[in-house]
């Protein structure tokens, strides 16, 4: 198990120990605190005792979580448990002890002001949390909206192409603010990333108009494998549903726009 690191004046790190090709170097989870005040803890990620023990010794007075997915929330309960802290997220399914998360919000725990940023795409249940006092220019933790290396995945029926691109546009507008992803390093320059993450995705966009161009319109309806092997010809077979995934999202947004 690491050690937890510091990152920024307000946040340091406890890197979960579960790596993988979708987790990359494992689950960041993240202690928040101002000074001597009280600490809160973003994504307590898997169910392993070492890490969660690590993250009760901080005694958070409140747990917070950027999306449903599993290597977010396993060990929330457990943690809420140990602690007694609050776990607010904004499905309901995976709250304890308080109320959903609202986009818009903003979060005052001691000296700690969080601003609750709504950033559906990944999946429908997304936020950012944005610490705009932290540092000069602030900084943002972004779950899996935006990774510390790669691109994000979405995790269509549940996220949207539409959605995403608009949640990054949003983010955008936070400025050059530190990212602190839920995978991956951090990185010096939100507005900077999300600017290259746009870019991407128009070109993959364009990728998979020249692959029905070829393969013609049925391809939207039954050959998502056949779009992802043109656009992704040398995907790694580990992260191979990711791309296909993502290729089904991407169908999706160019059906709705016609």
């Amino acid at each position: 198990m690491t050690a937890l690191r510091r990152v920024t004046r307000q946040a340091s790190v406890q890197l979960a120990p579960n790596p993988g090709p979708m987790t990359l170097d494992g689950t960041n989870s993240y202690v928040l605190q101002d000074g001597s005040g009280p600490a809160v803890v973003v994504d307590p990620g898997p169910e392993d005792a070492g890490h969660l023990a690590a993250l009760a010794s901080v005694h958070p007075a409140l747990i917070l979580i950027t999306h449903r997915h599993v290597d977010h929330t396993e060990g929330s309960e457990t943690l809420h448990r140990l602690t007694g802290a609050p776990v607010r997220a904004a499905d309901p399914e995976f709250c304890y002890g308080a109320e959903p998360l609202r986009g818009g919000e903003r979060i005052t725990v001691g000296e700690l002001v969080i601003g609750v940023v709504a950033t559906p795409g990944h999946t429908a249940d997304s936020v950012c949390f944005h610490l705009a006092g932290d540092g000069p220019s602030g900084s943002v933790l972004t779950g899996d909206s935006v990774l510390g290396r790669g691109t994000t995945v979405i995790g269509i029926p549940d996220g949207t192409l539409g959605e995403y691109l608009a949640s990054l546009r949003a983010l955008i507008a936070l400025g050059p603010c530190r990212v602190l992803p839920a995978h991956g390093p951090d990185l010096p320059d939100l507005a900077a990333v999300c600017g290259s993450y746009l870019t991407h995705r128009e070109e993959r966009l364009d990728q998979v108009r020249a692959a029905l161009s070829t393969l013609g319109s049925d391809a939207a309806g039954a050959l998502v494998s056949a779009v992802t092997d043109a656009v992704y010809p040398d995907v790694d077979p580990g992260v191979r549903i990711a791309a296909e995934h993502s290729v089904a999202a991407q169908l999706a947004y160019l059906r709705s726009a016609r």
